[in-house]
């Protein structure tokens, strides 16, 4: 038998329950050093903890009346990344789907913000048909509907149940908003349907792994392997969180620099092909020269400049074509944040704020392709 003495109280780790009901001190900054430390070690594992302190430094940020009471809307995510700076997740997400779970934290973040009243608003949406800029007048909640519904797809590729219909991203958007489901759920069930569907993404891709990254995700006219799929939907998380930003008042920032990095990377990787669609529909000038798959040919330097920036060597002349310095006919310059707001067909091509030199048919071809990546 072991009769060796029990550690002492103050040993041992606080309960749950003593955690809890520090919460509030720790929220007002009124714990001790190891008070302090010790419930945030406990946010890092205890997810009801977590949600708790987010919403109880809120309420402490009201109580001071010479601050904005424009509630921080990176507050949720710099809590919960403080708390993980201390205890890495025990299962990560792929590096490959970090700019997604981010850019749904923070659409997230700015709905749990908004009034009832505000998932009623109206939202432009616009994008580029390929001639031309389009538009569509939508709702909040019209908006959340249709990212669940494009989001569907990719959680279809993964097994998981896909409650967005079928079709391509347009024809399931255009079948969601004729049923009228957006219309008729409470904000509540809008917002429970798309996170919860997101956070089943996010926790089927971590748990997979390198085991999904290359699964070929179908969009209808084209797809993209898993890892380009995430991308591409926290490009559009982002895009239509800012439209929702601007048609609420409500204030929002651009991702991370590495993260816009990432989906600049794939709306670059992406251009040859659509340079090739747009020749195909008579959109744009043939080829100059042909060019074997898998060779140089011609290419336009792609400069970004400021967040998200880079160099880029786009083919011009065969979506195959290995696009080099050696072969460069033109320069591009844009900012970060421009070139996502024009590949969003959110700024048309004859507008966008590019300094270019070189070939001119190359620029415009480059530039209204890069535009020809949008739709609704």
């Amino acid at each position: 038998m072991n009769d060796a003495p029990l550690p002492p109280e103050a040993a041992r780790p606080p309960s749950h329950h003593v955690l809890k009901s520090l919460l509030g001190a720790w929220a007002l900054a009124a714990c001790s050093a190891e008070e302090t430390a010790a419930v945030e070690e406990h946010l890092t594992d205890c997810a009801p903890c977590a949600e708790e302190a987010v919403r109880l430094r809120d309420a402490v940020a009201l109580l001071h009346p010479e601050d904005s009471l424009d509630l921080d809307p990176t507050l949720r995510s710099r809590v919960l990344a403080g708390a993980l700076s201390r205890r890495p997740a025990r299962i990560p997400v792929p590096e490959w789907a970090a700019p997604y779970e981010a850019e749904a934290a923070r659409l997230d973040a700015l709905l749990r913000d908004i009034g009832e009243a505000e998932w009623q608003a109206p939202v432009r949406l616009t994008w580029f048909d390929g001639r031309r800029p389009a538009a569509r007048e939508a709702t909040v909640a019209g908006v959340i509907g249709h990212l669940t519904a494009v989001d569907g797809i990719v959680a279809g590729a993964l097994g998981l149940p896909d409650g967005g219909g079928s079709g391509s991203p347009d024809e399931r958007t255009e079948a969601l908003w004729a049923s009228g489901t957006p219309t008729r759920q409470t904000p509540a069930q809008v917002r429970s349907a798309w996170r919860d569907q997101g956070r089943a993404l996010i926790r089927t891709a971590s748990f997979a792994d390198g085991n999904v990254a290359d699964l070929d995700v179908p969009y209808g006219p084209f797809s993209l392997p898993l890892r380009d799929s995430f991308l591409d939907r926290a490009f559009e998380c982002w895009v239509h969180a800012e439209d929702i930003a601007d048609a609420v008042d409500y204030p929002y920032e651009p991702p991370s620099s590495p993260h816009l990095n990432r989906m600049i990377d794939l709306a670059a990787r992406l251009l040859p092909s659509s340079i090739a669609a747009r020749r195909r529909a008579g959109l744009a000038p043939p080829a100059r020269t042909l060019v074997a798959a898998g060779t140089p040919g011609r290419a336009l330097h792609l400069e970004i400049e400021g967040r998200g920036g880079g160099h880029w060597y786009i083919a011009l002349d065969s979506p195959g074509a290995l696009g080099t310095p050696e072969g460069e006919v033109a320069h591009v310059a844009l900012d970060g944040v421009e070139f996502c707001r024009l590949a969003a067909g959110h700024v048309a091509p004859e507008e966008a704020a590019a300094g270019s030199l070189g070939d001119a048919e190359a620029v415009r071809d480059v530039l209204y392709a890069t535009a020809s990546l949008s739709r609704l």
